[in-house]
């Protein structure tokens, strides 16, 4: 290719988890699809955290990876990426990146230094791409587009410049699922941080529904129910028609408030419609937590985002 292309070297590999796949006419694409950009503060199985190795790389294009004080350069299409275990990822943008323009990524994922070539459908999908910004007020789910050789790319739009974590969730053939993430800076105007505090009140309203989460429990290292109740926000009246999302009533990721742990959660009823549905978790230390939940209604999907302390 004659473009430069500007390389973002990635963290560990911090997660295994075990994940299930459903039929899809087209796992590979559609990366609009699950696309949901939540600027503003609230927005919106079993799974595993995610902790982090410390490592770096800088960009030639304008944004760059930050990872501690081990550092590697990346330029003109040239770079080196941290893994542990087996897999690596390299996030790859086409060209300057800068806050509130398009920009194109890939991800190349390697095992053992080659090319992974063939992924498992999981809930629909290759790959699950989540981008947060450092305060968690952005919260993006998108769906690269698997090319060949290990490459996913896909097309997106940072709000405001300052730093974003990228997590790319997949299940290579035959394998565990993986979790692989990098911390990359946008240049452009940034937006005012906004502390992550727990919420007062798990309740909020989107979309014309009432939406309330519950958990069993706020305990680490102990299993929690966190269960959702949808009801319309006019008529008081329970909504039990929820569609499928993803081939699952719906899609729970939650991060703590540092961005370092990070669970992809599934419901424990993946053919439920509500009103209710519940996603089994435990939350591996204790600390601030960001809950995003993931629901389609009237073919429409709604996010929610709630704030909780674990103790």
């Amino acid at each position: 290719m004659s473009k430069k292309m500007a390389l973002l070297t990635l963290t560990t590999l911090l997660a295994f988890g075990f994940f299930t796949g459903c039929d899809d006419p087209n796992p590979g694409g559609d990366s609009n699809s699950g696309n949901q950009r939540s600027p503003q503060d609230k927005a919106g199985g079993e799974g595993q955290a995610e902790g982090q190795g410390e490592h770096g790389a800088h960009a030639a294009h304008g944004a760059h990876a930050e990872h501690g004080t081990h550092g590697a350069h990346a330029e003109h299409g040239t770079g080196h990426g941290t893994s542990s275990n087996e897999y690596k990822a390299v996030f790859q943008f086409d060209g300057a990146v800068k806050a509130g323009s398009e920009a194109d990524l890939t991800i190349h994922i390697t095992d053992r230094g080659q090319p992974v070539q063939q992924f498992d459908v999981n809930h629909e999908k290759l790959m699950h791409l989540i981008i947060v910004n450092d305060d968690l007020s952005y919260f993006e789910h998108i769906h690269p587009d698997y090319l060949e050789n290990g490459s996913f790319t896909v097309n997106t739009i940072f709000p405001a410049g300052g730093k974003y974590k990228l997590f790319a969730d997949f299940v290579p053939k035959g394998a565990f699922g993986a979790t692989l993430s990098e911390w990359v800076t946008i240049p452009g105007e940034e937006h005012p941080q906004t502390p992550v505090k727990p919420d007062t009140n798990l309740v909020q309203q989107v979309d014309g529904k009432r939406v309330e989460l519950s958990l069993s429990n706020t305990l680490s290292n102990e299993e929690a129910v966190l269960t959702f109740e949808f009801q319309d926000a006019a008529t008081k009246q329970g909504i039990d028609n929820l569609e499928p999302y993803l081939g699952a009533v719906g899609h729970v990721v939650i991060l703590s408030a540092d961005a370092e742990q990070y669970l992809h959660v599934h419901p424990v009823d993946e053919g439920g419609t509500g009103p209710r549905a519940e996603f089994a978790t435990s939350f591996p230390k204790s600390g601030i937590y960001k809950i995003w939940g993931q629901f389609q209604h009237k073919n429409k999907v709604i996010t929610t985002a709630f704030v909780v302390e674990i103790q």
